[in-house]
């Protein structure tokens, strides 16, 4: 979150009412100026909703990487629309750390599911039933 904000704060400081009315950037300056406001290209604004726990783990690892999926092809769309090397830099690291942790997930999901003695894992919560 900090390094995505700092690229937006280093794209948005010094903005012209021109620039910022040309670019459609003019309805969240009414809101926000150029503060960081964490919002969906959609303009749907951040929520606690979007992090998901159901205390099972197999759910819980497998929901972790969904989210990191899904971060991973923001990064590829943010990839495809700048040549900036200011953004693509830091957002190409950002993309190899979802990658990662991806497989760490992945990894640990390997590791809850062959230590579970029984046939259908998916039949129980290890976390809570014994």
């Amino acid at each position: 979150m900090e390094m995505i904000s700092a690229i937006l704060y280093q794209l948005t400081r010094g903005l012209s009412m021109k620039e910022i009315k040309e670019s459609g950037f003019d309805t969240y300056f009414v809101d926000h100026t150029t503060g960081i406001y964490p919002v969906a290209a959609s303009g749907v604004p951040f929520s606690a909703d979007y992090f998901q726990s159901k205390g099972d783990p197999i759910t819980d690892l497998n929901e972790d990487m969904a989210a990191e999926q899904k971060a991973r092809t923001t990064y590829d769309n943010i990839l495809r629309l700048t040549d900036d090397p200011d953004v693509r830099d830091p957002i190409k690291f950002l993309r190899e750390r979802e990658i990662v942790h991806y497989q760490r997930f992945g990894e640990c999901l390997r590791i809850v599911t062959d230590m579970l003695d029984s046939k259908n894992f998916y039949a129980f919560n290890p976390a809570f039933d014994k």
